[in-house]
C-alpha cells in the first residue's frame, strides 16, 4: 500500500480540501495550491449536503450536522396561484458553501494551505510512468517535485485541458440565476412556509427551487437563517447569452457573474419576470435578494481521470449539472475513493489507475442523469414529480 510521500493538491475549494484532508489522515505530506490570493467567499451560496460532503465532517472531524446545515422534511410544488400540487415526505440537508468551506479548512488548517499560489504546470505533462515524481511549476516561484499531483482545480481546470484538450465545456442552454434573502425580511408566515420543504415551482422551459441554508454568519438559528433560491433559465448560445454575461463593466465572463456584477438591465427583467410569472411565495424571495448572480450551465465530459502520478478530481474532471445536488458530493467523494485506492495498491500509477475506473463510471452515470432531468426541465417540459430520478443523490436518486 501507498501511505507515504509528498502530494501537492491543486486548487483549495471543497474537492481540494476534502482530498488533502484523507489523504494527510493516511500519512501523505500534502499541500493545497490556491491561485486566489484570499480565503474564498461566496461561492454558489446554497448546496444540497448529501452524505457524501458531510463524510469527512462527521466522520473524522465529529462534527454536529445540526450545526452546519438545516434539515428540511419535504418536497412541495406550488402552483402559479401559490396552491399546493404535489407534497410528499423526503428528508434532505442543505447548507451554503461558505458555511462547508470554513469547516473544512478550520480541519486542514492555514500552514500548508498557500493563498495566491497559481500551478500553471507540471513535468512529465503525461502518464509516463517510468518517472518516480511530478514537477509542478509554479506562476511565481519555483517548481516542487512530488509524488502525486491532485487537479482539483474546477470547472476551469487548466490542468484538464493541457491534460485533455478535447473535454471542453459544452454548454447546456440555460444558467441558473441564484440569489439568497436573509429569512428575517420576510413575512414571517411566507418564512414558515419555506422553511420545512424544498419549494418548487415548474412552468414553460424552466423551473425554480427554493430552500433554507446557514447564515451568512453559518447561523442555522429560524430567523437568522437564508432563504435561497436557484432559478434555471434558457438562453440561446451566442449573443443572446453572451448579453446576459456582460457584466457592469462591459467584460464579458465565461462561467458565472458573481453578486454584485450582473447588469442592471438583466437584474430588472428578473425581477419583473418573477412577479408576472411565479407564485407570490416565490416570487418575493427572488424581488427581495439585492445582489442576484449567474451560474453557467455546463457539462464536461472526460474520456481519462489518470495520468501517471497525476489525477484529475471534482470538477476538474467530470462537470454535471446541479440537478442532483450531487456536484459536491461527487468531488468529496472522488477524495475518499483517491484515498482508498492508495492504500489498496503497491505504487502510485497502479492506485490511480484503479481510481480512474471507479470515478469514470461515477461520473458518467451522474451526468447522464442530470442531463435527463435537464432536458425534461428546459427542453421537453415532461417534468413529473412523481419521477424517482428527481430525488437528489449521488449513486442514484435517494443514496
Amino acid at each position: 500500500m501507498v501511505t507515504t510521500g509528498r502530494v501537492a493538491v491543486i486548487g483549495g475549494s471543497l474537492g481540494g480540501l476534502t482530498a488533502a484532508l484523507v489523504l494527510r489522515d493516511a500519512g501523505f505530506d500534502v499541500t493545497i495550491h490556491e491561485r486566489s490570493g484570499t480565503v474564498l467567499e461566496e461561492r454558489g451560496a446554497g448546496i444540497g449536503f448529501l452524505p457524501d460532503s458531510a463524510r469527512y465532517l462527521v466522520e473524522r472531524a465529529k462534527v454536529d450536522l445540526d450545526d452546519i446545515s438545516i434539515s428540511t422534511e419535504r418536497i412541495r410544488y406550488l402552483a402559479r396561484d401559490g396552491s399546493i400540487t404535489h407534497d410528499i415526505a423526503q428528508p434532505y440537508r442543505f447548507s451554503s458553501w461558505n458555511t462547508i468551506y470554513r469547516s473544512l479548512l478550520a480541519c486542514f488548517g492555514r500552514d500548508r494551505y498557500r493563498l495566491g499560489h497559481e500551478a500553471i504546470g507540471h513535468v512529465p505533462a503525461d502518464d509516463h510512468v517510468v518517472d518516480d515524481h511530478v514537477e509542478v511549476q509554479f506562476a511565481d516561484g519555483p517548481s516542487e517535485p512530488v509524488d502525486l499531483l491532485v487537479c482539483a482545480d474546477g470547472i476551469g481546470s487548466g490542468f484538464r485541458s493541457r491534460l485533455i484538450p478535447e473535454a471542453t465545456r459544452r454548454y447546456a442552454g440555460y444558467v441558473a440565476w441564484r440569489g439568497m434573502v436573509p429569512e428575517a425580511r420576510l413575512e414571517p408566515a411566507d418564512a414558515a412556509a419555506l422553511s420545512d420543504a424544498i419549494t418548487y415551482h415548474v412552468f414553460a422551459n424552466s423551473h425554480i427551487l427554493v430552500y433554507p441554508i446557514p447564515g451568512f454568519d453559518g447561523s442555522v438559528e429560524p430567523g437568522r437563517r437564508l432563504i435561497n433560491y436557484v432559478w434555471y433559465r434558457n438562453y440561446l448560445a451566442g449573443d443572446d447569452l453572451d448579453d446576459v454575461l456582460t457584466d457592469e463593466s462591459g467584460a464579458r465572463r465565461e462561467l458565472s457573474l458573481p453578486p454584485g456584477i450582473a447588469r442592471a438591465d438583466h437584474v430588472a427583467e428578473v425581477r419583473a419576470t418573477a412577479a408576472a410569472r411565479l407564485p407570490r411565495l416565490i416570487a418575493n424571495v427572488v424581488t427581495g435578494v439585492e445582489q442576484p448572480f449567474v451560474q453557467v450551465i455546463y457539462d464536461v465530459e472526460v474520456p481519462r481521470m489518470a495520468f501517471g502520478r497525476t489525477c484529475l478530481v471534482g470538477d476538474a474532471a467530470w462537470v454535471v449539472r446541479p440537478h442532483a445536488a450531487a456536484g459536491t458530493a461527487k468531488a468529496a467523494a472522488d477524495g475518499w475513493a483517491l484515498a482508498d485506492a492508495l492504500a489498496q495498491h503497491e505504487s502510485v500509477p497502479e492506485a490511480l489507475i484503479a481510481y480512474e475506473r471507479e470515478q469514470m463510471e461515477l461520473g458518467r452515470q451522474l451526468l447522464e442523469r442530470t442531463r435527463r432531468i435537464g432536458t425534461h426541465s428546459q427542453v421537453t417540459c415532461t417534468w413529473d414529480p412523481r419521477d424517482p430520478e428527481l430525488v437528489f443523490g449521488l449513486r442514484e436518486p435517494g443514496r
